[in-house]
């Protein structure tokens, strides 16, 4: 049995499993929206489901793909949120020298396509979607650059995980002031009350799940009903989750030490016996509990939500969204597919490269160790990937149902052309390297 479960495991752990299943996903739906299964794709994601009594005022009700969108969607903003804030205190963000070089690249990867964008759309009725091709999506673009293994120097992974995050940031900020609906402020007061309250508690270094989750539940409700889009909520309630450990590391050893011991003086008894002594099972539970308080909060929670993610949140997101019928398109807006393909491709590439250049060339910045800027320019070709964020931001920008699925054409044709030539150009230069290393 183990045999058999082995690769499976081994897929699971695997970094790039994340983005095959997610292409997977996307392509069942494009498959199933093309089909004879079409009506009931949509009818199914169109169909309303309820949370609560629907006899009284206390029930919310959606269609189901607005609870992918909004809610499922809402904890992944939330992961992302958690990512932010640990590059920020000790990742790649938490010094200027470190930071530099992704953020002038991040801000340069958002500029130019959104740029490219609105000079494509002047005067139209599709110039509000400028926002689409401003996103790179950080598990397929991560997902591409570890197909090729020890290869890839470990400054280009940690600037394109670095880019990635900064870019996230930005796309946040955009879908907070841009593409949110009229505001409620009382409501919205009501959900920053709550966020002062759990900032607080991170003051305190405090975290409990019984507090943490009600209150998180009810800030996501509250700009849900606010018009804040409710995913911001992820990003803010990530941001008061604590990043400081429950216990301190000479306690942590210590009394790790002192339970070990435990098992070590009856070594041979544990050889013959599958029950555990009572003290053995008080020491096992010490091991565990002291485990769990080493982790923060934040790193604890971040590691356990990142297999829901990646297996489960993305992929459903993109099968509920990626499911548009490319055959039956009579009244598409071709000029849509094509500028946002192109604002994707050609202005993520332009920008990141430019912006880095730029910052290289006047010393503003400087060259992650054994990355070149062939490299680089590699990665900006991968950034024109949009996917998953640049899918969301369509869906808030374009209510016209003909004009969604322009551009989810635009953002997948675009992506997939990224996706590709990206990995031609990286296959290339990191091949060149690796030629060159063995003839050194």
């Amino acid at each position: 049995m183990n045999k058999l479960l082995k690769p499976i495991d081994d897929f699971m752990r695997s970094s790039s499993s994340g983005s095959i299943i997610l292409i997977f996903a996307t392509f069942l739906a494009l498959i199933i929206a093309n089909s004879p299964l079409q009506d009931w794709y949509t009818n199914f994601m169109q169909n309303d489901f309820t949370i609560g009594f629907t006899e009284s005022s206390f029930h919310l009700k959606e269609p189901f793909y607005l609870w992918i969108n909004d809610g499922l969607m809402a904890i992944f903003f939330f992961h992302v949120g958690l990512e932010i804030k640990r590059e920020v205190i000790a990742g790649e963000l938490s010094t200027i020298k470190k930071a530099s070089l992704p953020i002038i690249a991040a801000i340069g990867g958002v500029i130019l396509p959104i740029l490219i964008y609105i000079f494509l759309n002047v005067d139209t009725k599709t110039a509000h979607g400028w926002g689409v091709p401003m996103a790179t999506d950080i598990a397929f673009s991560l997902g591409i650059l570890q197909l090729f293994g020890k290869w890839v120097p470990t400054g280009l992974k940690v600037f394109l995980a670095a880019f990635a995050i900064v870019d996230d940031i930005l796309a946040v900020l955009v879908i907070a002031i841009f593409y949110s609906m009229q505001i409620h402020w009382n409501l919205l007061l009501y959900a920053l009350c709550i966020l002062l309250f759990l900032l607080f508690l991170d003051y305190k270094k405090y975290f409990s799940r019984f507090i943490h989750f009600p209150l998180s539940v009810a800030v996501w409700i509250l700009f849900l009903k606010s018009g804040i889009h409710p995913t911001i909520a992820g990003v803010l309630l990530a941001l008061t989750v604590p990043a400081t450990r429950r216990t301190s590391l000479d306690n942590f050893f210590e009394r790790i030490k002192s339970s070990v011991q435990t098992f070590i003086q009856h070594k041979e008894q544990l050889q013959d016996n599958d029950i555990l002594e009572e003290e053995q099972v008080d020491a096992a539970h010490e091991i565990n509990s002291l485990s769990k308080k080493i982790s923060s909060p934040l790193q604890k929670i971040e590691r356990d939500l990142n297999p829901w993610i990646t297996f489960i949140i993305m992929p459903i997101f993109a099968f509920a969204n990626a499911g548009v019928n490319v055959t039956n398109q009579s009244n598409l807006d071709f000029n849509l597919v094509w500028h946002i393909a192109t604002a994707l491709i050609l202005g993520k590439t332009l920008g990141i490269s430019i912006f880095s250049w730029v910052s290289i060339k006047t010393k503003i910045t400087n060259l992650p160790s054994g990355v070149t800027f062939k490299h680089l320019f590699g990665i900006a070709i991968l950034g024109g990937l949009g996917f998953t964020m640049s899918l969301f931001i369509a869906n808030l920008a374009f209510k016209n149902h003909a004009l969604l699925s322009a551009a989810k054409i635009g953002i997948l044709g675009g992506s997939i052309i990224a996706a590709i030539v990206g990995y031609v150009v990286l296959h290339l230069v990191l091949k060149k390297n690796k030629d060159i290393k063995k003839a050194g």
